[in-house]
């Protein structure tokens, strides 16, 4: 069981710091930005032990799965891309998920899985086993929430198609303009709603009655963004009742399938189970100050009896952020500062140095609370507690900020900074939220 134990800075608690950012909620986490984010930084597959869940559309048809691509029997050009890029045996969700998307007759997929687990890849090998180099017309449409998820498909589907000349790509995105006069004779298209929408029926670019193969990506972020939900039901709707469709999201909130019920008729269903994050392996302590120089004070005497692999440290502002790296910085750390104003390829190539460990010390906001795991963090610092709009506490996020460290089964320390009555309060809050916490 965890235990917060206080180690008192100060006895004096003064009032809550007023919001230095001018930020109520803190800084703001893009649910498409945080997608492109992990997809920039992954080079690899994520290790992990998920268990994979599958629901059948007919429970009654035997349950394939396959240890390795030989048994996909791909084109042997095809088979080559995929070695090319390093994937030596398919992933936990590829196993499941391929056969099922390669299979005849076509059938359809809902699959749910996170960033790092091979999903665009197990797309973007069905796509590619799926056209026929011969027919001269768009045959897959895949529609992603923006253009830059957009093109980081292409580059995959790019990859994978390399010994594959003949299967042709086309990129449905803004500012993109195509000759309007003829039909495209690009075998896979990728694109946003809106873009791909007007191809189709504005400009004519594409006939989605000969479409054969529909990928909706990240259909989670793809419902959150304003039009985005109904411009894809669009297109859904514009399709042969005989394509085969295919939708993948990180999370199946009820949102979520009710809109892949929606587009998906009579659907296999893979979710690939989120291994838990557990508060067992990490040690949680609070500190006791008066005001942000106090913390900050905490902060650096934490240097002097630790001996840190990596920290995180988060803010509930960007401006709170850029304070205390600049801090530290003065007091001779190393310090890495990563917020939300920075541009996404920024902001990836910050974690990157960070994961890389030529950066020791991150200082952010709930921009990188969620989905980024470096397996030497040792130590979260929350120098702000996190709270919701309403001032309480944000259980979730500190459980995401907090899962940072004690990854794949490692100890790790989370150090919360308490500076006034109202901070008390929500430690005794995220207390209460986590039944294995004892008081």
């Amino acid at each position: 069981k965890n235990h917060f134990k206080k180690n008192t800075g100060s006895n004096v608690v003064q009032n809550k710091i007023p919001d230095e950012g001018g930020e109520g909620d803190g800084d703001k986490v893009d649910l498409a930005e945080q997608s492109l984010l992990n997809k920039l930084i992954r080079h690899s597959l994520v290790k992990n032990r998920n268990q994979v869940e599958v629901q059948q559309a007919d429970p009654n048809s035997p349950l394939f799965s396959v240890k390795t691509f030989q048994e996909l029997r791909l084109k042997p050009e095809l088979l080559q891309g995929v070695f090319n890029m390093g994937f030596n045996r398919p992933s936990r969700i590829q196993e499941n998920a391929l056969p099922l998307m390669l299979a005849e007759p076509h059938q359809n997929l809902i699959a749910q899985s996170q960033s790092g687990t091979g999903k665009t890849a197990a797309f973007s090998l069905a796509m590619l086993s799926h056209v026929n180099p011969d027919n001269t017309w768009t045959q897959c449409l895949c529609v992603a929430p923006t253009y830059e998820l957009a093109l980081q498909i292409g580059q995959v589907i790019e990859q994978m198609g390399k010994f594959c000349p003949s299967v042709k790509l086309a990129y449905a995105i803004r500012g993109n303009r195509m000759d309007r006069r003829v039909k495209l004779q690009e075998h896979i298209v990728i694109g946003t709603p809106g873009t791909i929408l007007d191809w189709c029926t504005k400009y004519k670019l594409i006939d989605p009655k000969k479409i054969t193969m529909f990928v909706l990506d990240e259909a989670d972020v793809m419902i959150a963004m304003q039009g985005h939900r109904d411009q894809s039901i669009r297109i859904h709707r514009l399709l042969n009742k005989n394509c085969q469709m295919l939708l993948f999201s990180a999370t199946f909130e009820d949102s979520v399938m009710k809109f892949a019920e929606r587009v998906i008729p009579d659907p296999n269903i893979i979710r690939l189970k989120r291994e838990e994050e557990t508060l067992d392996t990490i040690k949680q302590f609070y500190v006791l100050c008066r005001e942000k120089e106090d913390k900050f004070t905490a902060l650096c005497n934490l240097y002097g009896c630790l001996t840190i692999a990596q920290a995180m440290i988060f803010c509930h502002t960007r401006k709170m952020a850029g304070w205390l790296a600049c801090s530290l910085i003065k007091e001779g750390h190393q310090v890495a500062l990563l917020s939300g104003e920075m541009a996404v390829e920024q902001r990836a190539a910050v974690i990157e140095r960070f994961k890389n460990g030529r950066e020791k010390v991150l200082v952010t906001t709930n921009v990188c609370s969620r989905g980024i795991d470096v397996e030497q963090v040792s130590l979260v610092v929350n120098f702000d507690l996190p709270v919701d709009v309403e001032g309480n506490a944000d259980n979730e996020t500190y459980l995401h900020r907090i899962g940072r460290t004690g990854r794949f089964g490692r100890r790790g320390f989370a150090v919360n900074m308490v500076d006034s009555e109202n901070s008390m309060e929500i430690i005794k809050q995220i207390e209460m939220h986590f039944s294995e916490i004892s008081f």
